[in-house]
């Protein structure tokens, strides 16, 4: 199966109807071997760098849910007003950069094993993710 049905598949089974801005959407996603984190906004950017094409903020952010909802996409939640996007689904942990507002992957090793002593009735864990916080020494 080649990419261009690769994305088509994805748009589909997203809900989506595969566009020629979402295929450029797709192609800036999932068209680099190598993972990456975004927001919306710095991703529209490097579409209109990449692609040369603009997309509607609005058409971003929707694709953008979409795959976050399928499980393409993983939502990492700064604070209640600022989300990145990561292309790798796994189960990893993170570093945010506060003064350079970078995320950074932590590998599991990086990390040791997290115990929980707390339940919820009804509820099991589903995964842990750690996000650590950095900024200057200053």
């Amino acid at each position: 199966m080649n990419k261009s049905q690769k994305y088509f598949d994805k748009l589909r089974f997203s809900g989506l109807r595969p566009t020629k801005q979402r295929i450029k959407i797709c192609e800036v996603l999932f068209g680099s071997s190598q993972t990456f984190h975004f927001t919306i906004r710095e991703l529209s950017k490097m579409i209109e760098n990449q692609a040369n094409i603009k997309i509607s903020l609005a058409t971003v952010y929707n694709t953008i849910h979409a795959f976050k909802n399928k499980g393409y996409l993983k939502e990492i939640s700064i604070n209640s007003s600022h989300s990145y996007f990561d292309t790798n689904t796994s189960h990893h942990h993170h570093f945010f950069d506060l003064s350079e507002k970078k995320l950074i992957d932590l590998e599991d090793n990086d990390v040791e094993p997290i115990e929980i002593k707390k339940t919820i009735p009804g509820k099991k864990i589903k995964s842990v993710e750690v996000l650590v916080k950095i900024d200057n020494e200053n």
